[in-house]
């Protein structure tokens, strides 16, 4: 049985059909082109371990997030020079994450081929995010 390859939108971002679940993340994980593809399976990886049993789902050809009954707190999706993680409710975050939005509460944090990513920080974040109403995207 052949594989359909997957199809990359533009930035990179792959296409990856609707659904809940860790399968459809991994898939759009094994997708990210070239090194988003480890930066990916990173943050999934401290995204578990900030919260163990975290509900994932891949919507909108974005990976979400979230708590059972509460919504969804993070995304991220890959764009040409860089990926972009979302935290939809970053500015009640402390730090803020550094990146803005047209969306009052949405906060960014662009990660760039040789960023590294401050493990300590971003779980601190995933924890906050996590206490806080999430979408019901």
């Amino acid at each position: 049985m052949t594989q359909t390859p997957v199809v990359l939108l533009s930035g990179g971002n792959p296409q990856i059909a609707k659904g809940y679940g860790d399968e459809p993340v991994q898939a759009y994980i094994a997708a990210m082109p070239g090194w988003k593809q480890a930066v990916g399976k990173r943050l999934d990886a401290l995204i578990e371990q900030a919260i163990p049993g975290v509900s994932k789902a891949v919507k909108w050809n974005t990976p979400f997030y979230g708590l059972e009954g509460q919504g969804w707190f993070l995304g991220f999706h890959c764009l040409t020079k860089y990926v972009k993680v979302s935290f939809t409710q970053g500015a009640s975050l402390s730090p803020m994450p550094p990146g803005t939005s047209k969306q009052k509460d949405v906060r960014y944090l662009d990660i760039y081929e040789n960023d590294e990513i401050d493990a300590a920080q971003f779980i601190d974040w995933v924890k906050q995010a996590s206490l806080l109403p999430g979408d019901e995207i």
